[in-house]
């Protein structure tokens, strides 16, 4: 059950908190996350791909004990896999949840395992969205990744975000660009994902993730050759969750 430590509407109070951190760091919106009971109860959704080491260390140090939610599709690269446990060691995170889509909905809606080559959508809603759904209704809010810098989708996400008046989605480093990432990996010594050395900059399943040539979009590599800039989870009723140009006047 989700908590109700706040009765305003969670417009108004995603609208107060962006007033409010407007103009703070990265840590400062992340630390408020963590600790503010208006939020009530978040957790950090990783796909630990090519930058999520920046956030899962931002975690590591605030909040160690934050629950970290990571969707294994049962089609991410072995890379991946070898990478989070990695990850989890070293940084000595308390509380990984690793969630997958229920055998039963698989078995029955993609047996052989190539439903991803006649329809992403529905590859994506089976094996991500539906789970992390799940996964996520014992809380408030989550916690991403997502930057404005990664596609023009995401080019005016705010720190705080509405999702479906009923979740408050928190975007730490959205106004983080690529080197700032950059320098935060190095200056803290973090391992990076080693398929980033191998021209993916953004980076999900196997068969739907191709490397990205220079200058083109980080994300190009996403789903290439299709209108599909997203997986899923980051939309509610099948659009994205509202952005400042959506609420603008």
């Amino acid at each position: 059950m989700l908590l109700k430590l706040n009765q305003a509407p969670i417009a108004e109070r995603v609208a107060a908190l962006n007033a409010r951190y407007r103009h703070h760091s990265a840590t400062a919106v992340l630390e408020h996350a963590l600790h503010d009971p208006e939020l009530g109860q978040v957790a950090l959704v990783s796909s630990f791909g090519a930058e999520s080491v920046v956030l899962l260390h931002l975690v590591s140090v605030l909040a160690p004990q934050t629950p970290v939610i990571f969707v294994d599709t049962r089609m991410l690269f072995q890379e991946t896999l070898d990478y989070q446990r990695e990850l989890a060691e070293k940084l000595h995170l308390c509380d990984i949840r690793t969630i997958r889509a229920r055998k039963t909905r698989l078995d029955f809606e993609d047996p052989d395992g190539t439903l991803h080559q006649f329809s992403t959508d529905a590859c994506c809603n089976i094996r991500k969205v539906e789970p992390l759904e799940h996964a996520l209704a014992g809380f408030d809010g989550w916690i991403t990744g997502r930057k404005r810098f990664q596609n023009a989708d995401r080019g005016t996400i705010d720190f705080f975000e509405n999702e479906g008046d009923f979740r408050i989605k928190v975007n730490p480093l959205a106004h983080w660009g690529r080197e700032d990432l950059d320098d935060y990996i190095t200056n803290n010594n973090l391992p990076r994902h080693p398929l980033v050395a191998k021209g993916y900059p953004s980076i999900g399943c196997a068969p739907c993730t191709s490397p990205v040539k220079p200058g083109e979009d980080p994300r190009a590599g996403r789903w290439r050759g299709q209108a599909k800039t997203e997986c899923g989870i980051h939309f509610v009723g099948g659009k994205p969750v509202r952005t400042t140009k959506d609420n603008a006047l």
